[in-house]
């Protein structure tokens, strides 16, 4: 019988392992679009041309997506490894060991393309290091989210444990919105006058606190120690369709990445919103994102007390809702005769609660459904749902950033903001379809 993993420095030592990846990953997402397309009052030369085809979907959008067709293969792949190792080390911490690394070399070069100016062949550029990052960041996640469920041992356990993981995500996403104010600092410490040269610099600081923060968990985690966990046999078509076979698994896949497709819509919009819609500098999206934050964090205690009273199903369909709203705001920024400030962050307060409950209970939800399948089953599949929530969130991710790029043809700047506008509204009706989707799920 294992030990019990408790301890605020032990939580925290393995939570802090989810704050590092969460970095890479909503650096990706706040700061690719307008690194390579940005507005015309930004600063700063787009590195690609907009080619689209059929007038809508464009190159980059393809591109992008081409990540996550890769990760439709590596995800179930590292899973299904992951489930089978033996090692002494364990199932889960040598994956993470060997991808941490690789994974932040490929995050910086994505922002270090061949050309810095308009150049097809920038594409090509991007379209390798993506790979190569999603590569390794899924070589770490999979695994790593694989031993939440071995960690914690019961309900209790699991729903400190999921809001150790909530907290430290969003904390990560605060690190990786903080890059244009970070990029200011340091452009006017180092007299940088080049804005490209000034994010550039910020990215390679967050990428080696994001490679510390995900080396943590190396240590303090001792599956000999801490997991029960033992290497299953069973082939990869047949892990993967035990998972897929959970109708409430399912449903809450579809209600989860349609969160993820918001968050990768703000992310990717939020320097745009600030920019063109309410023309206020970069930086005030990094303000925008950590009052957010910072609030949700604060909801943390309430949202533990009421899902005691009334569950996870309501909570979570209030908060899709909540989100709705948000995006309906967004529609008439710079349009309503309110001081843009003001109205920035009064958003950020309206979607902190939503990110509280969206942050915390995914983790519980498959950890729960994981257990109960393991126990009909008899046999442990742990990564193969975790790497099934990936993937989809990934999927989600990917979707969110290639619907705003796409929507950016149809303007993007001063003047011309349609596209930006667009963005809310599909944001919008995605929370809707989500709260619906969600009614269905058996609490």
């Amino acid at each position: 019988m294992s030990e019990t993993f408790k301890g605020t420095a032990k939580l925290l030592g393995y939570g802090v392992g989810m704050a590092g990846w969460s970095i890479m990953i909503n650096m990706v997402s706040v700061m690719l679009i307008y690194f390579y397309i940005p507005p015309t009052n930004s600063g700063m030369t787009a590195l690609i041309p907009q080619i689209s085809m059929f007038g809508i979907i464009t190159l980059f959008s393809l591109i992008l997506a081409s990540g996550r067709l890769f990760d439709a293969i590596t995800d179930p792949l590292i899973a299904w490894f992951s489930d089978r190792l033996e090692s002494r080390w364990g199932r889960r911490i040598p994956f993470l060991f060997i991808s941490i690394i690789p994974s932040g070399i490929f995050c910086v070069l994505l922002f270090h393309p061949m050309h810095n100016f308009e150049s097809s062949q920038n594409y090509t550029w991007l379209f390798f290091t993506q790979l190569g990052l999603y590569l390794f960041l899924t070589i770490y996640i999979v695994p790593y989210n694989a031993l939440m469920p071995e960690l914690a041992k019961n309900k209790e356990e699991k729903l400190t444990l999921s809001v150790v993981l909530s907290f430290t995500f969003v904390i990560g996403i605060i690190i990786a919105s903080q890059i244009p104010l970070l990029a200011s600092l340091l452009g006017n410490f180092f007299l940088i006058s080049d804005i490209k040269g000034q994010f550039r610099l910020a990215i390679i600081v967050i990428v080696v606190i994001a490679g510390i923060l995900m080396f943590i968990p190396v240590i303090v985690v001792n599956e000999k120690r801490y997991c029960d966990g033992k290497p299953t046999k069973i082939n990869l078509f047949k892990s993967l369709k035990t998972a897929l076979s959970s109708k409430q698994f399912l449903i809450f896949i579809i209600a989860d990445s349609s969160f993820f497709i918001t968050l990768a819509i703000i992310s990717s919009g939020l320097l745009y919103y600030v920019k063109v819609l309410l023309e206020l500098p970069e930086r005030l999206g990094s303000y925008f994102l950590s009052i957010m934050i910072l609030l949700s964090l604060a909801f943390y205690p309430l949202v533990v007390k009421l899902v005691k009273k009334t569950g996870k199903k309501k909570l979570i369909i209030i908060s899709f809702m909540m989100f709705a709203i948000m995006f309906f705001s967004v529609m008439f920024m710079g349009k309503i005769d309110v001081n843009p400030r003001l109205f920035l962050y009064s958003l950020a307060i309206i979607a902190a609660f939503p990110v509280a409950v969206l942050g915390i209970f995914p983790y519980t939800i498959i950890a729960e459904i994981s257990d109960e399948v393991s126990e009909k089953k008899s046999y442990k599949i742990e990564g193969m749902f975790f790497a099934v929530r990936a993937f989809a969130n990934k999927v989600g991710q990917t979707l969110g950033v290639m619907a705003f790029a796409i929507l950016t043809l149809f303007g993007k700047d001063p003047g011309n903001d349609f596209g930006i506008r667009l963005s809310a509204f599909l944001g919008m009706i995605i929370c809707l379809f989500a709260a619906m989707a969600f009614y269905s799920y058996r609490e």
